[in-house]
C-alpha cells in the first residue's frame, strides 16, 4: 500500500503529461517558458488573487515574501514551532529571528488567542508571560500563520491582531492549495501566501517548485525581480539583491497537466476523509481511542495528510508497529517541535515552552491519505489499527 499513490493519477493523465513535456522539449524554452506563465495565470485566477508569482520551491516562495517586506537583522516574526523547518529557516536565513506561538489544540494551527499575548511579551522584553528567545532588542514585524495538514489557519483573528499592531500577515499555504476558509480559497487569505509544489503536495510536480500569490501590486513586482537575481529592465540590470529562485518549465508543464484533475481530487479527498473519520468511530474501543482532525465550520481542509492522536507516545509506536507489520505505512508530522531542534538551538528555548506542540509531537501520526484510496483499503488499515 502506498502513502501517497502518485502512480494512480500519474496513469489517469499520463498521455497529457508526456504532450504537454513534447511541447516544451520542442520550443526549447526551459527557462522561464510560456507553460510557467500559463500556470501563474490558471492558479491565480483559481484562488482569486491578481498576481501568482512561481519560483523554484515552496522554501524559496517563503524567502521571497520575507525578502519583499524587507525582513532582516532585528525583526521578529510570529510562527508555530509545530511546522516544516522551513517556515522558521527562512528566517533565520535572513537574520531576522522566530517567535515561537504554540498551536490550537483543536486544529493543529498556531493559536490566534496566544499572538497578542506574545507581542505583549516582547514589546515589555518579559518572557514570563510568553516564551521569547534569547535574543535581545527584537522588534515585531510579521507574522506567517501555517495551514497544517490542509487545513487553513483562523485568518479573520489573525490578520485583525495583526493589523492593531502593524504587521504583515505571511500565508505559509505548503500545504493547504485548494482548501477554503469561509469560500475564500487558501492562497488569498493574508496579505501574501506562499505555496509548494513539492510531489507529496495535494498539488504536486514530479520535483521542486512553488507559488507566491498576491493582490499587492508593489509586492507581486518585487518578488519577480527577487526570484531572478534582483532583475531590473533587463537581464543584466539588477536592481537589488535577490536569488535563483525560478519553476523550471518542465514543472509548469507537469503541473498543468495535474490541475486539470485537481478540483475532482480535491472532492475525492473529501470522500476519504469522510471514510476515515465514520470507520475510527466505528471501531473505537475501550483501549484505543484516536482524536480525529476537527475541521471548524466554514472550512474546508483539501487534507494533505490524515493525522490521528494517540493516547500517549507508547500507543502510537504500537498502532505504527502493528500497521507496519501488515505492509501499511504511516509517517510522524512532526517528531520534534522546532523550538527544540538543534538548528535553533541559540535562541535557547526550553522543553515546556510550548506544551500543546510538544504534546503533539510525542501522540500524532498520519495514516495513507491520497484522493485514490479505496474504502477496502480503509477498512483493512482501520481494522488493524484496532487489531
Amino acid at each position: 500500500m502506498q502513502f501517497i499513490d502518485l502512480a494512480a493519477q500519474q496513469k489517469r493523465i499520463r498521455e497529457k503529461i508526456d504532450a504537454n513535456i513534447n511541447a516544451v522539449l520542442e520550443h526549447g524554452r526551459y527557462i522561464m517558458g510560456p507553460e510557467v506563465d500559463e500556470l501563474e495565470e490558471t492558479l491565480g485566477e483559481f484562488c482569486g488573487v491578481r498576481h501568482a508569482v512561481s519560483c523554484a520551491s515552496g522554501t524559496d516562495a517563503l524567502l521571497l515574501a520575507l525578502m519583499a517586506h524587507n525582513v532582516g537583522p532585528g525583526d521578529a516574526i510570529l510562527t508555530s514551532p509545530f511546522t516544516f523547518i522551513a517556515t522558521a529557516e527562512v528566517i533565520s536565513l535572513l537574520g531576522a529571528t522566530p517567535v515561537f506561538v504554540d498551536v490550537d489544540p483543536s486544529t493543529f494551527n498556531i493559536d490566534p488567542q496566544r499572538i497578542e499575548p506574545a507581542l505583549s511579551a516582547l514589546k515589555a522584553g518579559d518572557a514570563s508571560s510568553h516564551p521569547l528567545p534569547g535574543v535581545s532588542g527584537l522588534k515585531a514585524k510579521g507574522i506567517i500563520a501555517v495551514d497544517l495538514f490542509g487545513l487553513p489557519a483562523d485568518y479573520d483573528k489573525i490578520n485583525a491582531v495583526a493589523k492593531e499592531n502593524g504587521l504583515f500577515v505571511i500565508e505559509d499555504a505548503a500545504q493547504s492549495f485548494g482548501a477554503q476558509y469561509y469560500g475564500k480559497r487558501a492562497c488569498s487569505l493574508a496579505s501574501v501566501a506562499c505555496t509548494s509544489f513539492f510531489p507529496a503536495k495535494p498539488l504536486g510536480g514530479y520535483g521542486d517548485g512553488g507559488m507566491c500569490f498576491t493582490d499587492d501590486d508593489n509586492l507581486a513586482d518585487v518578488m519577480r525581480s527577487l526570484r531572478i537575481h534582483g532583475k531590473g529592465g533587463h537581464k543584466y540590470d539588477n536592481v537589488r539583491i535577490g536569488i535563483n529562485g525560478r519553476l523550471d518549465t518542465l514543472q509548469a508543464a507537469i503541473l498543468n497537466a495535474k490541475f486539470d484533475i485537481f478540483p475532482e481530487e480535491v472532492s475525492l479527498r473529501q470522500e476519504v476523509a469522510g471514510r476515515y473519520n465514520e470507520m475510527i468511530a466505528q471501531g473505537r474501543s475501550a483501549e484505543i481511542v484516536l482524536k480525529t482532525p476537527a475541521i471548524p465550520s466554514g472550512y474546508l481542509s483539501v487534507w494533505a495528510q490524515y493525522s490521528l492522536l494517540a493516547k500517549n507516545e507508547d500507543q502510537r509506536s504500537q498502532i505504527q508497529n502493528r500497521l507496519k507489520d501488515a505492509g501499511i505505512p504511516t509517517a510522524v508530522y512532526y517528531p520534534l517541535p522546532l523550538h527544540l531542534q538543534t538548528a535553533f538551538g541559540g535562541l535557547q528555548y526550553r522543553n515546556g515552552d510550548f506544551p500543546v506542540s510538544e504534546d503533539f509531537s510525542k501522540r500524532i501520526f498520519s495514516l495513507p491519505m491520497h484522493p485514490y484510496l479505496q474504502a477496502n483499503e480503509q477498512q483493512r488499515i482501520v481494522d488493524v489499527i484496532y487489531s
